[in-house]
């Protein structure tokens, strides 16, 4: 399938690559269909693409690779609607933020995907972690997105 899209124009997703979020996003509950890019001038950086509008694109990051001490405890409602049985079997991804501070992470409410069922839902921490966890960009290398 062919899409348009604002950050990147026009892409070709394989079926096999679209990831479905049922109930969507926060704030973006219409789009259920994404897909995961990766950044080719960023390996820390990863984009989620909204399939269902094109222009729609979220910078995402492994928090653990940004805060190595973070573990992500969820409701077990959470992981029975995509099928795990724990967290450990999944991709957890935060979505990244610019302000004029700077650039901040989303650490309370990250995203975890099934990768083999493709399937991904956003969901909010047991633990009390911060919506606007700062990154520091000079030891980060992600001076360059969104």
């Amino acid at each position: 399938m062919d899409i348009y899209t604002t950050r990147f124009g026009t892409l070709t997703v394989q079926p096999q690559d679209e990831l479905l979020f049922e109930e969507g996003l926060i704030g973006l509950e219409d789009c259920r269909r994404w897909v995961v890019l990766t950044d080719s001038n960023n390996a820390a950086l990863g984009w989620l693409q909204s399939l269902d509008q094109g222009h729609i694109a979220l910078g995402v990051v492994s928090p653990r690779r940004f805060v190595p001490e973070y573990q992500l405890r969820v409701d077990r409602t959470d992981l029975n609607s995509l099928g795990l049985s724990t967290v450990r079997d999944a991709e957890v991804v935060a979505i990244t933020s610019r302000w004029e501070s700077g650039l901040t992470i989303n650490l309370r409410a990250p995203i975890v995907i099934n990768v083999e069922k493709k399937l991904g839902c956003q969901v909010i921490a047991k633990d009390d972690y911060p919506v606007q966890y700062p990154l520091d960009v000079h030891n980060t290398n992600l001076r360059r997105i969104a």
